[in-house]
């Protein structure tokens, strides 16, 4: 079972979520980042009231949920998973949030004055044909605002280990310095969120393995052992250096 089928992973995983995360720190989101770093980079780039926010891959939209709460965005969720959508929606409930289902890039052609891209730039293989788009995408003093797995290539038994390693394309940070240049992007604020991220991926490592009876009734053996597999390399590479996360927003001047 893919994880884009994702009312299955949604059920299976929720308890174990809420039970990782430190108090206050789950709002729905799919990844190791906490709702005190999501608040600070939609503060970092200046999300507020009517200020008009891209959410690309949004998934189900935990952070974009929480930033259309609490910041007052124009919020417009982007993904490209029908049933990632549909949660959404469900959850989004009577906030003002609006989603599209499309695959990224491109981006929509309406400019913005925020891109938010969390927790998938490891997703892309070609990176700068996304950060051209999101370049394109946003308004001239446009913010991006992303999260992103810093390190080298996986080498290939890193590659055999991984679950769905197509979808894991890290990069150095110098290198991603040079291509949001390349593109017309500089960037203005950035925070290490390591220790964090790397404490959040061993919490959950922990949570679905004290759960794992029931999670693997809702998404089968294969699902949980691969979705273990994931974790357990994440918390070893995040405590051991082998990669670092960085959250960044990057301003076009």
């Amino acid at each position: 079972m893919k994880q884009d089928q994702r009312a299955p992973f949604v059920a299976a995983l929720e308890r174990a979520r809420q039970a990782a995360y430190p108090p206050g720190e789950y709002v729905g989101q799919e990844s190791f980042v906490l709702a005190s770093e999501i608040r600070e980079l939609a503060g970092r780039a200046r999300i507020g009231s009517g200020v008009s926010v891209l959410d690309a891959c949004c998934g189900v939209a935990g952070p974009g949920r929480l930033i259309t709460a609490e910041f007052g965005c124009q919020y417009l969720g982007v993904d490209y998973s029908a049933s990632g959508l549909e949660i959404a929606r469900e959850l989004a409930g009577n906030l003002p949030c609006r989603f599209d289902q499309a695959r990224i890039p491109p981006l929509p052609d309406d400019p913005v004055e925020v891109v938010l891209l969390l927790e998938t730039m490891l997703a892309f293989a070609d990176k700068r044909t996304l950060l051209g788009e999101v370049a394109r995408a946003l308004q001239p003093g446009g913010r991006f605002a992303f999260t992103v797995e810093e390190g080298g290539p996986l080498t290939p038994a890193e590659r055999d280990r991984m679950p769905d390693a197509d979808t894991a394309w890290p990069i150095e940070l110098a290198e991603l310095t040079d291509l949001l240049a390349d593109v017309g992007l500089t960037i203005t604020w950035q925070s290490e969120c390591t220790k964090s991220h790397a404490e959040t991926a061993a919490a959950l490592l922990y949570a679905y393995r004290a759960d794992a009876v029931r999670i693997a009734n809702h998404v089968g053996a294969r699902g949980f052992h691969e979705l273990v597999a994931a974790h357990e390399l994440w918390a070893d590479w995040l405590s051991s250096g082998r990669m670092r996360k960085f959250a960044i927003v990057a301003e076009k001047l």
